[in-house]
């Protein structure tokens, strides 16, 4: 039984929560938040002990391992006090927004190989984790083409962008990080993006919209098209296209009726409408691997170093999109 403390008891923290307290291999022993009654909230709930601080967290004989999932200006600092007490560590995306202060930590921490994995959960969708596996089968011959559809049911608020990093720090990481899963590292970036939906998210300096082109080293091209406002649902797709065929990833529907009629035919319910009810798998089996790890020693799937390269995207991305050129990574 892997003992866990969780670091940030908002929205994201909950759920991890959740999943810990009713996993059979794991049990959530204490939780920290600087805001009082929010992890209040949670011991009251989940039964966690509501630590005092980080240092009580950490030092705490039951707690085997931790989550971060508190604001990413926290991420940094919990992982070396944390890697420093001996625990394993999982992290919400991103790592941190400055790659300097990212491998700065790696420098302090590094040399003790610790296990730190990385909250880059679409690798656990089931869907999208057996398209991978068939890709790397060799099912479709050679990848040639990725293009992978992310866009949010509704844009998040103004002052959570100010502080989010921007879009392709807070959002598209994810579609970063599934670029490399699927096509290998990135060695050339291009973006574009705009502001068409909320101008508050314009006036905090930031983008609601972007389209990416991408060049992986082995000379596949991969397309990345985000969107804060989707009229029609949580709206996340993926296409492979190889020499041999192509590999597709659909929405998840409410259900899998179809309505076929005078006036329509193969309607279907709307798709999921946020992340937590999409990806509400994919939580759970990222956990599953983390406590594999834990037990095993075994390499996450998603490490510190995926978190950095993903970071490193979207810096080249903020780069290309404010330059209007195409920026190539060594």
């Amino acid at each position: 039984m892997v003992g866990f403390g969780i670091f940030g008891c908002g929205r994201i923290g909950r759920v991890h929560a959740s999943n810990i307290a009713a996993h059979p291999r794991a049990k959530l022993v204490a939780c920290y938040d600087t805001v009082d009654t929010a992890s209040a909230s949670m011991a009251a709930e989940l039964g966690p002990r509501q630590a005092r601080s980080v240092e009580d967290l950490l030092q705490d004989p039951e707690v085997h391992a931790v989550f971060v999932t508190s604001i990413t200006a926290t991420h940094i600092d919990l992982i070396s006090r944390a890697v420093r007490a001996g625990k394993p560590v999982f992290c919400e995306k991103p790592v941190d927004l400055d790659i300097a202060r990212v491998d700065a930590c790696w420098a302090e921490i590094g040399a003790t190989n610790p296990l730190v994995m990385l909250g880059f959960n679409r690798r656990f969708d089931p869907s999208f984790r057996t398209l991978r596996d068939r890709v790397s089968a060799g099912e479709i011959g050679g990848v040639e083409q990725v293009v992978i559809t992310s866009r949010d049911p509704s844009p998040p608020p103004a002052q959570y962008v100010a502080a989010s990093g921007g879009l392709f720090r807070d959002m598209t990481i994810h579609d970063f990080d599934m670029a490399r899963y699927l096509a290998g590292e990135i060695v050339e970036v291009q973006a574009m993006g705009a502001n068409l939906i909320d101008p508050a998210i314009g006036a905090a300096g930031d983008i609601d919209a972007a389209m990416l082109i991408m060049r992986a080293a082995s000379g596949a091209l991969v397309h990345i098209n985000n969107s804060r406002r989707c009229a029609y649902g949580y709206d996340q797709r993926i296409e492979v296209f190889g020499a041999a065929g192509m590999l597709q990833a659909h929405n998840r529907h409410l259900t899998t009726i179809e309505a076929w009629g005078s006036e329509r035919t193969h309607a279907m319910d709307p798709v999921q409408d946020f992340f937590i009810a999409r990806y509400a798998e994919a939580y759970r089996a990222e956990l599953d691997h983390f406590i594999d790890c834990i037990e095993t020693g075994a390499a996450p799937l998603a490490g510190f170093a995926d978190g950095r390269e993903a970071l490193r995207l979207a810096d080249a991305a903020l780069e290309s999109a404010a330059t209007g050129r195409s920026v190539r990574l060594a």
